[in-house]
């Protein structure tokens, strides 16, 4: 009897203790999923930005003009468009770079394959489905092909009869000639150019020692000061005075500072 009394007594504890070992394992799964899911949760979190941080419209707008403003004034030099309204449609048409044309065929303008093109070709959706676009090596190439779009084509012939700074004309011409179905097209370019004051890369020209040289300007709006246009453009608050021959840190309303 006591022997039998015995090996129930650990019969029982050695149960107990399978039990207790069972029950863990099982916790220990369900600890180990859990602490799996989360981890789960975590890297999605993480890599559901692919990596792509989100940029501003404005500070899109800012990398396009510092990265094509000097190929646009080039364009101005040789074919009499003004900067401004060169920058404005690359900036409108391509989405600030980043549209599909843009990204996929270097094409900043929007301009169409009509007849005769032999170039690469794009189909893209526009005011019809799969219309035809052209394909360019680089943005600049898609620059000068603009250029020599509008110089080339007797519709825009009269744009040129506009000087050089008038941009509103130019805007006003350009809706006129057709260069865009959009009512509003001329509106969203003279935006554009005001916002981010883009017809200070159009030329102003004068003669010194029988060079034409190119002069840039700002004109001062509401909250400049010679400081933060000297920053703007990286120069020195001595070098505006100077250049302007202005007798002391006073600036008004609309005035035209020159820059360079």
């Amino acid at each position: 009897m006591y022997y039998l009394v015995r090996i129930t007594f650990f019969l029982t504890i050695f149960i107990s203790i399978a039990s207790c070992g069972s029950f863990k394992k099982i916790n220990n799964k369900k600890v180990s999923a859990l602490g799996k899911t989360r981890s789960t949760k975590t890297i999605n979190k993480i890599s559901s930005g692919n990596g792509i941080k989100k940029i501003s419209k404005t500070q899109r707008a800012n990398d396009y003009i510092k990265k094509y403003s000097s190929t646009a004034k080039e364009e101005m030099k040789k074919f009499k468009i003004p900067a401004s309204i060169t920058l404005a449609q690359g900036m409108l048409e391509s989405g600030f770079g980043y549209g599909t044309l843009a990204r996929k065929g270097n094409n900043h303008f929007g301009i169409k394959c009509h007849k005769g093109w032999k170039g690469r070709k794009i189909y893209h959706d526009d005011d019809k489905k799969g219309e035809c676009f052209r394909v360019y090596k680089n943005a600049k190439k898609s620059y000068r092909d603009h250029s020599i779009f509008l110089s080339q084509r007797g519709r825009y012939s009269f744009l040129f009869d506009y000087k050089i700074t008038n941009y509103k004309a130019w805007a006003k011409g350009l809706k006129k000639a057709g260069y865009a179905t959009d009512p509003n097209y001329s509106k969203k370019l003279i935006d554009l150019i005001e916002r981010y004051d883009l017809y200070r890369f159009d030329k102003r020209r004068f003669l010194k020692n029988k060079k034409i040289q190119f002069v840039e300007y700002h004109k001062v709006k509401k909250g400049d000061t010679l400081y933060s246009i000297s920053k703007k453009y990286g120069i020195t608050v001595k070098h505006l005075i100077k250049e302007n021959k202005l007798k002391n840190n006073t600036i008004y309303l609309g005035q035209e500072l020159k820059i360079y």
